[in-house]
């Protein structure tokens, strides 16, 4: 009975908000249109749990509609000329903590998504450049298969990019990055006074973006922390923490995080 009360509920506020939302939604786009635009955002969905255990159902399976809210929010980004767009999908304390069965539904959900992306005229068409940052060693045989075939048929592309960090960690983005700079040093290819901010970017998952650190980072959910997320590149990024469910994320939630960043006077330190 909750349950189904619940599913009412919200089914019944989105039904009656609808036609407010359409019109605030245009005065938002008339704020935005002629602002600067964030080329690379960065995104931490968080919420998906509790967003279904609001309404009453388990709460893996808020992870569904969690994965089918990236591909709305994509488009908005590429509609609003975002050139990158990096998810935060799944951290390596996420694979070493998670419940079992909520992992096992969380694979299904990457394999389905990255049949999708393999498979989707959008991406082609677009010319969107597929790449999973992380340590993917620690993902099912399966989803590596999945991702080299995704990475492979997208590789050429470089109108966008689409980076999904599953089995990463910014420490251990760190971590990786300085066994691989040891290692060249120790072999020569590289001198300790070469060693600076610049090059330490090179040995880092996000080495070949044109832009490696994000404009802006957006979490939902209300929690405001990056939960190691990019600790590196997001240095001088713009943070935006929105108090929505990710599942719940409206392109109105989408437009407020833009029109924050515009407001901004980005310093770099200075």
């Amino acid at each position: 009975m909750g349950s189904r009360f619940n599913n009412f509920l919200f089914r019944t506020a989105n039904t009656l908000l609808k036609p407010l939302y359409k019109v605030y939604e245009k005065w938002l786009w008339q704020q935005i249109k002629n602002g600067p635009v964030p080329e690379h955002i960065a995104i931490i969905p968080d919420g998906n749990r509790r967003w279904a255990t609001v309404l009453g159902i388990e709460p893996w399976k808020g992870h569904y509609y969690g994965y089918n809210k990236v591909k709305d929010v994509l488009n908005w980004c590429w509609e609003l000329g975002v050139k990158i767009v990096t998810i935060y999908a799944l951290s390596t304390e996420n694979l070493r903590n998670r419940d079992k069965k909520e992992l096992e539904e969380l694979f299904k959900i990457f394999e389905r998504g990255f049949k999708e992306i393999a498979e989707s005229s959008h991406i082609h068409e677009k010319k969107v450049r597929v790449k999973v940052i992380g340590r993917k060693n620690m993902l099912p045989e399966s989803i590596i298969d999945l991702v080299r075939r995704v990475e492979k048929e997208t590789e050429n592309y470089d109108s966008h990019y689409l980076n999904i960090a599953l089995g990463y960690g910014g420490r251990a983005e760190i971590t990786d990055a300085v066994k691989m700079l040891v290692e060249d040093a120790l072999n020569g290819k590289i001198k300790l006074e070469e060693i600076n901010e610049n090059l330490i970017s090179k040995y880092l998952y996000t080495r070949d973006l044109p832009k490696p650190d994000p404009d802006l980072i957006i979490r939902t959910s209300g929690e405001e922390r990056l939960s190691g997320f990019l600790l590196w590149q997001s240095a001088y990024s713009e943070l935006y923490f929105c108090d929505v469910y990710w599942p719940g994320f409206r392109k109105i939630d989408f437009w407020r995080a833009i029109r924050s960043f515009q407001k901004r006077e980005r310093r770099f330190g200075k």
